[in-house]
């Protein structure tokens, strides 16, 4: 190795536009919501073709308040991957439903929509699908898995008798940007969660929003709706009280308190114009990766292909053949070497909140087999094409040295 470098995993991209954004909020007299964000929502649904999007304090408040808004509750079943953090399905366990975990397919990091059909019964009232990476899931298959249990469809809500099968509502957290037979993330599922926490390619510091299609439902009573749920069920957001004479409000229902600030929307409109550079830029340290270890007997995630484009978030590695032992090993060896790596995802059932729940590993074979030999290599916009090269080279050197001494 050269001189060791110190190789964070994914640190917040944060230039001059953004602070000139932060300082334009505070500067304004007015940072909580306000003319930012509603400024932000309408850039998001534009980028992302949806037909509106409401912002939040986090993708998981949003994935929530879809579910909330569906009328989804105790007795009802959601469907999510087992392959997947946390956030995919406490937000099921929150609003008082069944989650039902589907294991993903034999080397994949998607659900086996082949499975689906034996999950589904009269009590599914949706799934949660994950892009996990920045990879969209394929539709296509997920819809025509969907389609074919329409008989078991029985919708308990006015919101839910405005479709015709089970709700798809996706955890996009990490996609962003990416798009699906030409069709951009937030414009396929029926709802879209997106996450701009700090370690995403677009960040708020922390925040998220939901996107949707137009349907046979009003969409703006839905937004009402979905800012009443952020809100407290207050009829009036600050704004708007804060008009001389303005004060009188009503509380519609006791609400929650999860809605995005003008100072985090600055944020994201500056990132969000330096957005489609940022794509790009992954995109190549992707194609780096790629070149640098085509030599080694691993797995790549396929970011770029026929009919889809992922956002480039994450750069996952199977090992192939590969122990935990082995990729544990790895992961320090590279620490050693100045490189943050880290893992995606320990499956939900090797989680305490889920074993607490019935929930056992052995029934997840193809989960556990995707997480034990797994290892993410930082990609993010502050690398230089050297700093793609050093982690590379301290990747490879790793890996023959635990060869070496046995390691397996």
């Amino acid at each position: 190795m050269t001189e060791q470098k110190r190789i964070s995993f994914s640190p917040p991209d944060i230039t001059q536009a953004e602070l000139d954004e932060v300082a334009d909020a505070l500067k304004s007299g007015w940072i909580t919501t306000g003319p930012k964000t509603k400024e932000f929502e309408r850039e998001i649904a534009r980028f992302t073709q949806a037909d509106r999007a409401a912002t939040f304090a986090s993708a998981t408040a949003a994935l929530e308040c879809a579910l909330r808004a569906l009328g989804i509750g105790p007795g009802d079943e959601v469907i999510t991957s087992a392959y997947t953090y946390t956030a995919s399905c406490s937000v099921i366990c929150h609003v008082g439903a069944t989650p039902v975990l589907c294991d993903v397919a034999p080397g994949s990091y998607e659900m086996d929509y082949d499975a689906l059909d034996g999950l589904v019964t009269e009590r599914t009232r949706a799934i949660i699908p994950v892009d996990i990476a920045g990879r969209m899931v394929d539709y296509d298959r997920l819809f025509t898995a969907l389609d074919a249990a329409r008989d078991r469809w029985t919708p308990a809500t006015e919101l839910q008798r405005a479709f015709n099968r089970v709700i798809v509502v996706a955890d996009a957290a990490h996609s962003f940007g990416a798009t699906y037979q030409g069709q951009p993330s937030g414009s396929v599922a029926d709802f879209t969660a997106f996450s701009f926490h700090a370690v995403k390619n677009l960040t708020t510091a922390e925040g998220g929003a939901l996107a949707w299609r137009a349907g046979a439902f009003d969409s703006d009573e839905l937004y009402r709706q979905f800012m009443l749920q952020s809100l407290h069920g207050q009829t009036k957001d600050a704004l708007a009280k804060n008009r001389a004479g303005a004060w009188e409000y009503d509380i519609a229902f006791p609400g929650w308190k999860c809605n995005m600030t003008d100072i985090q929307a600055g944020l994201g409109l500056a990132q969000l114009r330096r957005y489609p550079a940022s794509l790009a830029r992954r995109r190549a340290i992707v194609e780096r990766y790629e070149h640098a270890l085509a030599d080694r007997d691993v797995e790549l995630l396929q970011h770029y292909g026929d009919g889809f484009a992922s956002s480039g978030h994450l750069m996952l590695v199977r090992l192939t053949g590969k122990s935990q032992t082995f990729r544990n090993a790895l992961i320090e060896r590279m620490a050693d070497d100045g490189v943050a790596t880290n893992v995606h995802y320990k499956p939900l059932p090797l989680l305490s909140a889920y074993r607490a729940r019935g929930v056992d590993v052995a029934d997840f074979p193809d989960a556990f087999a995707q997480f034990e030999n797994e290892v993410t290599l930082p990609l993010h916009t502050l690398l230089s094409d050297d700093d793609v090269e050093y982690v590379a080279a301290s990747f490879k050197r790793a890996c023959d040295e635990l060869e070496a001494e046995g390691v397996c």
